[in-house]
């Protein structure tokens, strides 16, 4: 006679490695502690982020953008300026007036004009106002349109947005009686840009019912979120303390959210379904919250140091304006990381009861129905590994095919021309575009530093210049020694010719005139710096590549003694990348799916590039270390694989999942460059997930055979060994 069966006690398994006495290693005793110290790890947590909340709200937050381009002829040009007192050393702003209904066009609103611009000029923040009629050239052909330009006293990024709301406000007051006012500038862009909000709580909706499918549990489910939402609620706040001692851009809390909440999850998925998986071989929920650390823990310990060194080599590009970033979500990062081997063990002791019950009762009903895990993964692979070479091949070309646009890509910003129809800027875009063409939009500042002759002589060389439509007479500053040639392109701002025409002017058109003047003359202005902007990016790109490959690959290197491996990671991010780069080429820049064309923000790729390569580094690892595991254990190739994809198939491809709802959830928001950064993450991450873990590891591992776990001897003997396996057994999930 045999008792009856308890359906809540889990199913009969083979002996398993967690029925031996159990040592933990650093990060078993890290979660030992913080089960054993539940409420008060818990409630460090809660005091820690709402202790860091309060102070930054308290002391609110500083971010600024710094776009300075040291060596660069923009950025000589606009010190140079400033250091001679000229006025246009600050951004600008322009108030568009039109009138279509007086017989006089705008003329006929001479005083009304005025008297706003009076108005005007007693602004904080305003160093001058020029009136459109002080210069005939600021009224169109026409009649119908006219602008003022008012001259900002410190550059767009520096300017409080509480002093040019009041612009805005102020010179919209003066509209009506057929008078159209609109306004155009950076200065203004940036005081209208539009909250998000909307697309994080979307992408957390999204993993939610990702998780609640996975598990079958709410409480379950909910645990990865809140681990998530307290890492990333701490790094904000500390990021806007950070912010009034370190230059730190604006867009940098988004980006932040963004990465946070991916990263978050998916971290704290992978140490929970191991957790999960341990409950099923018997263990109790203490040593299973121990053993899920000692092995999910390490891949997550790799995987976020992979992440902050790929970002931390964005510093090699010497960009101020990207350093405040990288670190910025380098920290998150590693809050991420802190809180899923220190928090989500201490919710794991609180709930880890009803969990356990939890899980033996869904292990009772797929025993009953013969389930076996990870039955599908494991003919995948041997299906794969049946054809390698066709399956290889099919993959890599599709990659190849996606990969393709991104040969054309055109590095820039956006401009007013990709704001909302329905904004002050665009408006004013459009009406400068119809009453002066479409390079008014994006004038050239260029300075002469010499005697007045010398500025003469450059204003007459740029108006025969082709690709100039007209250029102001010289602007001295109050020194007399500087002088400026406001040049208006004939084609748009983001246009390749504008492009050309700044290299042509700095490399054939002002050089002889310099030689035979004696004057030095610089080519500045917003869209110049934009220019200089994306050509140092591409400068430095092979750099910083270099440096965050190598830097992988060595640590892949010494974590699987092998060389092969590295290398066959390294290609295939660099593969899964650049296939996500073609695609927002083919959607941002060309234009597909209605999106209105335009080039790709200068910093989306290497931003990109850092984030999609650490976190590749993350399957990469979950993966291959079941596939190393399987192989010490049968010193079989082919079935290391089959195991491998079977066990980790169904985490990675959940974990994938929220990335990917997280990251595309960002396409909804209302800025065009973290709807590029939302699409290029979630593109090179489904990419990653299912094409190359699921098809190309596959088969490469298949065709490498036993050379995939080839080292020389000279580099065995000198590496030192560090093992993801931690004491209690392999790293992967067992099928």
């Amino acid at each position: 006679m045999h008792p009856a069966r308890d359906t809540n006690a889990p199913p009969a398994q083979t002996p398993d490695p967690s029925a031996a006495p159990y040592r933990a290693g650093v990060f078993g005793r890290l979660a030992h502690w913080s089960g054993r110290h539940r409420w008060g790890a818990l409630l460090l947590w809660v005091l820690v982020v709402a202790a860091i909340t309060v102070g930054s709200q308290a002391a609110g937050s500083s971010y600024r953008n710094d776009f300075s381009l040291p060596g660069t002829d923009s950025q000589a040009a606009a010190d140079l300026m400033k250091e001679h007192g000229s006025l246009q050393a600050g951004d600008s702003v322009q108030i568009v007036f039109r009138d279509l209904r007086d017989p006089d066009g705008v003329r006929g609103d001479r005083a009304d004009i005025a008297s706003l611009l009076d108005r005007v000029r007693g602004l904080p923040a305003v160093a001058d106002v020029r009136s459109p009629f002080a210069d005939a050239s600021a009224v169109s052909r026409d009649g119908t349109i006219a602008y003022a330009t008012v001259t900002l006293d410190d550059k767009a990024e520096s300017v409080a947005k509480e002093d040019v709301t009041r612009i805005i406000d102020t010179a919209r007051a003066a509209a009506g009686d057929g008078l159209e006012v609109q306004l155009g500038g950076d200065a203004v862009r940036g005081a209208e840009e539009e909250a998000g909000g909307a697309s994080e709580g979307a992408g957390m909706l999204a993993a939610l019912v990702i998780l609640v499918l996975l598990f079958g549990s709410v409480v379950a489910a909910a645990l990865p979120l809140v681990t998530a939402l307290f890492a990333v609620g701490g790094a904000i706040g500390l990021i806007a303390l950070a912010s009034h001692v370190f230059t730190i851009a604006d867009f940098t809390p988004p980006i932040m959210m963004l990465v946070g909440l991916g990263v978050g999850v998916d971290y704290a998925l992978l140490i929970f379904y191991r957790y999960r998986h341990e409950l099923t071989h018997g263990a109790d929920t203490g040593t299973a919250a121990r053993r899920a650390l000692d092995a999910a823990g390490r891949t997550v310990f790799f995987a976020g140091c992979t992440v902050i060194i790929a970002l931390l080599g964005l510093v090699a590009l010497g960009l101020g304006s990207l350093q405040g970033v990288a670190l910025a979500v380098a920290l998150t990062v590693l809050v991420t990381m802190a809180a899923s081997l220190v928090l989500l063990p201490a919710l794991l002791a609180l709930f880890g009861k009803r969990i356990q019950r939890h899980v033996h009762k869904q292990a009772a009903r797929a025993e009953a129905k013969g389930r076996e895990s990870g039955r599908r993964w494991r003919a995948l692979a041997s299906a794969v590994q049946r054809r390698p070479l066709p399956a290889l091949l099919a993959a890599v070309v599709a990659l190849l095919a996606l990969s393709a646009p991104a040969l054309g890509l055109r590095l820039g910003f956006a401009d007013a021309g990709n704001d909302a129809p329905t904004s002050t800027s665009r408006k004013a875009y459009d009406l400068l575009a119809d009453g002066f063409g479409p390079g008014f939009n994006g004038p050239l500042v260029v300075v002469s530093q010499g005697d007045s002759a010398a500025a003469d002589a450059l204003r007459t060389t740029l108006t025969r210049t082709d690709g100039i439509a007209a250029a102001t007479p010289p602007l001295p500053t109050r020194d007399g020694a500087v002088s400026t040639v406001i040049a208006f392109p004939s084609t748009a701002p983001q246009d390749a010719g504008t492009a050309d025409l700044v290299r042509d002017l700095r490399d054939d058109v002002l050089p002889p005139l310099a030689e035979r003047t004696g004057a030095t003359y610089l080519v500045g202005g917003s869209t110049a710096a934009t220019q200089d902007f994306a050509d140092s990016v591409s400068a430095r790109m092979p750099l910083f590549v270099a440096i965050v490959v190598g830097l992988s690959a060595l640590l892949l290197m010494v974590v699987f003694r092998s060389v092969l491996i590295p290398l066959k990671a390294a290609l295939l991010n660099l593969l899964s990348i650049a296939a996500a780069l073609g695609t927002i080429t083919l959607v941002f820049q060309e234009g597909w799916f209605g999106v209105q064309p335009g080039p790709i923000e200068a910093f989306i790729p290497v931003m990109i590039f850092a984030i999609v390569f650490g976190l590749s580094m993350d399957y990469e690892v979950f993966l291959i270390s079941r596939i190393h595991e399987e192989w010490e254990r049968t010193k079989d190739p082919s079935a290391a694989v089959r195991e491998g994809l079977a066990a980790t198939g169904k985490v990675i491809t959940a974990a994938a999942a929220i990335m990917i709802v997280v990251f595309a959830a960002f396409v909804l928001s209302p800025s065009r460059m973290l709807q590029q950064f939302g699409l290029g993450l979630a593109v090179a991450i489904l990419l990653d997930a299912l094409v190359i873990r699921c098809l190309i590891v596959p088969a490469v591992m298949q065709l490498l055979g036993r050379r995939a776990w080839w080292l020389p001897g000279v580099l065995a003997r000198r590496l030192p060994r560090v093992a993801l396996e931690g004491p209690g057994g392999g790293d992967g999930v067992r099928g």
